[in-house]
C-alpha cells in the first residue's frame, strides 16, 4: 500500500494547501490511505465538525488530534458521530470520542489508525505505550489490520523515538506530531516500521509555529500577557511523510514530504 501522513493543519493555510495538492496527490501517486492531523485546523486551535468534513472531502481518510483537541467545544458533541475523527487514546476514560479508527481503503484493505499523547513536558495524561498497546492487541498488524499509523503527539522527540522502537515491526508508520517542525530523520527501522519524529505541520513557515510572529516574539521578550495569537496568512506548506509498505503491512521505504515555500520542498520522486 501507499501511504501519505501530512502533520498538523494549522488555520486556513494549511487547510487551503491540503485542499489544492491533495486531491492530486492521490491520484497521481495512487495513495490507499491518507491520514491528517488537524487539530489546529480551525483557527490554529481545535477543530470544528465544518472544517473536519473539509479536510475528509479533501482527501483524508482520517484525521487525528492532540492537545487542542476540544479546544473548539463543539467537538465535544460532534467527535461522538465523526468515525474517521480520532483523539488522542490516552485520555482518561469517559472522554468524548475514540482513540483509534478503521479505515476501509478502496481496494478492500483495512487501515488501523491510532493516536496518543505523550507525557513529557505536556499535560499529564494516562500512559500512551499501555494505549497504543491495547489498540494494537485488538487489531494487530497482519492480522486484523493491512497496515497500522500511529501518530505521537509529543513534545519530546526521545519520546517519540522510544515509540519507535517500541513498535518497530508492528506498525506500518510511527510519526510525531505536535511542534510543527519538520524532522529530517525519515527512515525505515529494523523491524520494518517508517519512523519520522515530526511531520511538521501544513501551514505558513514564514511565521512562529503558523502563528503572527510578533505576539510570540513579544512574549519572548517581555514575558506579560498580550493579544492573542493569531493565524499566520501566507501561503502554507504542506508537509508529512509518504510509506510503501509490502504485502505484510511493514515498511519498504519512507519518504519526506514538502510541497510549498520557505522550506526545501522533496517528494517520493519514484511515485511520479
Amino acid at each position: 500500500m501507499r501511504l501519505l501522513f501530512l502533520g498538523d493543519v494549522v488555520g486556513r493555510p494549511g487547510r487551503s494547501v491540503v485542499a489544492e495538492h491533495l486531491p492530486g496527490l492521490r491520484e497521481r501517486w495512487r495513495l490507499d490511505c491518507v491520514v491528517i492531523n488537524g487539530e489546529n485546523a480551525a483557527h490554529g486551535f481545535g477543530i470544528t465538525e465544518t472544517v473536519c468534513d473539509e479536510l475528509i472531502q479533501a482527501g483524508a481518510d482520517a484525521v487525528t488530534l492532540g492537545n487542542h483537541s476540544f479546544d473548539q467545544r463543539e467537538a465535544l458533541v460532534f467527535i461522538n458521530r465523526q468515525e474517521r475523527l480520532v483523539r488522542p487514546a490516552n485520555y482518561p476514560p469517559g472522554t468524548p470520542g475514540r482513540g483509534a479508527c478503521i479505515v476501509e481503503t478502496r481496494t478492500g484493505a483495512r487501515v488501523l489508525v491510532v493516536n496518543v499523547m505523550g507525557r513529557v513536558f505536556m499535560d499529564a495524561m494516562d500512559d500512551p505505550f499501555a494505549a497504543v498497546e491495547r489498540e494494537l492487541s485488538a487489531c494487530p498488524l497482519g492480522e486484523a489490520a493491512d497496515a497500522v499509523i500511529v501518530d505521537v503527539h509529543a513534545e519530546a522527540t526521545s519520546e517519540k523515538q522510544a515509540f519507535g522502537h517500541f513498535l518497530d515491526g508492528r506498525a506500518s508508520l510511527v510519526v510525531g506530531t505536535h511542534t510543527h517542525a519538520p524532522t529530517a530523520d525519515h527512515r525505515v527501522l529494523p523491524g520494518g516500521t517508517a519512523y519520522m519524529s515530526d511531520a511538521g505541520m501544513c501551514g505558513d513557515y514564514d511565521s512562529v509555529l503558523g502563528m503572527q510572529k510578533d505576539e510570540p516574539i513579544r512574549r519572548f521578550l517581555q514575558k506579560t500577557p498580550g493579544s492573542r495569537w493569531e493565524v499566520a496568512g501566507g501561503e502554507g506548506t504542506l508537509c508529512g511523510i509518504a510509506v510503501e509498505t509490502d504485502a505484510r503491512g511493514l515498511a519498504v521505504g519512507a519518504w519526506a514530504v514538502r510541497i510549498g515555500p520557505h522550506l526545501s520542498e522533496t517528494w517520493p520522486k519514484a511515485w511520479d
